[in-house]
């Protein structure tokens, strides 16, 4: 048996992404491993380590036994520290050995989903022990993937492959976590309609309905007088769902209708990536 049909695509965007991630960090000196991402506290050598020890997760592999140091800034929850222990427990890696990792990583990866033939409900190991569908456990790992390539790819000044599968399938998943965000973090009003107008590698017209009872749902029908409304590029809507990017910082590539006390209330709500 192979892999189920419905599970191709996310393997196919993950394995895309993965692939771009080694091409780019494979020709990298040791001091460019050092340079900043936009992911907050982490450098190049830090988000390839994060990939790394997913995928790692992902095979079953034991978590590392490693004490974090207390002056990681960036770090301020449980959530963000049970990832810090992948990336800080190979903090000191040399280039070659990350390069090393990262390909051997892969390989057995690849191999694990050549032999994969569950079915996309069969509930497997996830993040914190917790038991996830398979499905919902691609879906993430191809949408991971692709955002911290354009992390490296921001870093290195490499853009590209803002409109591939994996960007695809990071619109979808950021789109479904914005209704809970605006509805009930954002407190946008009862009965009120949020339109998204997204442009560039990829476009989409969106309308976020809260209905009477503030729960918010995801529309692709256009709504007529909008509490609120909009309109930036592709790039600016992940890098602010993906909290890469402060309003503030990207306040000249959004323009925003509405009340500006909404509006202004849904920016601060709209990174969605924990």
């Amino acid at each position: 048996m192979s892999l189920h049909p419905t599970l191709q695509p996310y393997a196919d965007a993950w394995t895309q992404s993965i692939e771009a991630i080694s091409e780019l960090v494979t020709p990298l000196v040791e001091g460019e491993w050092n340079r900043r991402t936009p992911c907050p506290g982490w450098s190049v050598r830090d988000v390839v380590s994060h990939v790394i020890g997913m995928e790692c997760e992902m095979l079953g592999d034991p978590r590392p036994i490693h004490t974090l140091p207390r002056d990681l800034y960036h770090v301020t929850n449980e959530h963000q520290r049970y990832m810090e222990m992948q990336v800080d427990v190979r903090r000191h890696h040399t280039a070659p050995e990350m390069t090393s990792e990262l390909e051997y990583t892969v390989i057995r990866r690849n191999r694990q989903m050549r032999n994969e033939s569950r079915e996309p409900d069969a509930k497997i190991r996830g993040l914190h022990g917790q038991e996830t569908a398979l499905e919902d456990a691609m879906i993430t790992r191809a949408f991971d993937v692709w955002v911290h390539e354009q992390d490296l790819r921001t870093a290195l000044g490499r853009p590209g492959n803002l409109d591939s599968p994996g960007a695809h399938i990071a619109r979808d998943v950021l789109l479904g976590r914005l209704p809970k965000a605006i509805a009930k973090d954002a407190q946008a009003p009862r009965s009120s309609a949020i339109v998204l107008d997204v442009h560039g590698p990829i476009e989409f017209l969106r309308t976020i309905r809260v209905d009477i009872n503030g729960r918010g749902t995801l529309e692709t029908s256009p709504a007529l007088g909008p509490a609120a409304s909009f309109a930036l590029d592709w790039e600016t809507f992940v890098r602010l769902a993906c909290g890469r990017v402060t309003p503030e910082a990207a306040a000249d590539r959004i323009k925003a209708e509405g009340d500006p006390g909404l509006t202004a209330a849904i920016l601060r709500h709209f990174s969605v990536t924990p």
